[in-house]
C-alpha cells in the first residue's frame, strides 16, 4: 500500500478476501479526484511495481480512468474515480472481508 500512496492514490484500503473469493486473496482499493488523476496513479504504480519485478497480469479500464482494475494474481488493485467508487461500493459488497486501513 506504500507504493500506492507514493503513486498518489487516495483513501486507500485493503480487503482480505481469503476464504470469501476464489479470484484473489486481497483487494486494494484507492481513488483519485479525476479520471486523469486515476490514470496517472495507474501509470506511476505500474512502473514502480515493474521496477521491483512485479508484473501486471491483466488490466481493464485504463483508457477511461473511471475504474481501473489491475490484476497481480493474489492481489487485485481497484483504482476508482471517486464517484465510481461510491457507486460500486466494493467495501460494502465485501463487508465480510477483514479491512486493512492504510496508515497514510
Amino acid at each position: 500500500m506504500k507504493e500506492l500512496e507514493e503513486s498518489h492514490g487516495e483513501n486507500i484500503v485493503a480487503l482480505d478476501v481469503r476464504g470469501l473469493s476464489s479470484i484473489c486473496d486481497f483487494f486494494i482499493i484507492a481513488q483519485g479526484r479525476s479520471t486523469r488523476h486515476v490514470q496517472g496513479t495507474f501509470e506511476r504504480l505500474r512502473e514502480h511495481l515493474k521496477k521491483h519485478k512485479i508484473y501486471l497480469k491483466e488490466v481493464e479500464g485504463e483508457r477511461e480512468g473511471k475504474w481501473i482494475l489491475m490484476d497481480y494474481g493474489d492481489i487485485v488493485i481497484h483504482l476508482f474515480y471517486e464517484p465510481m467508487r461510491e457507486f460500486y461500493d466494493l467495501e460494502g459488497l465485501w463487508h465480510e472481508a477483514r479491512r486493512i486501513q492504510s496508515r497514510g
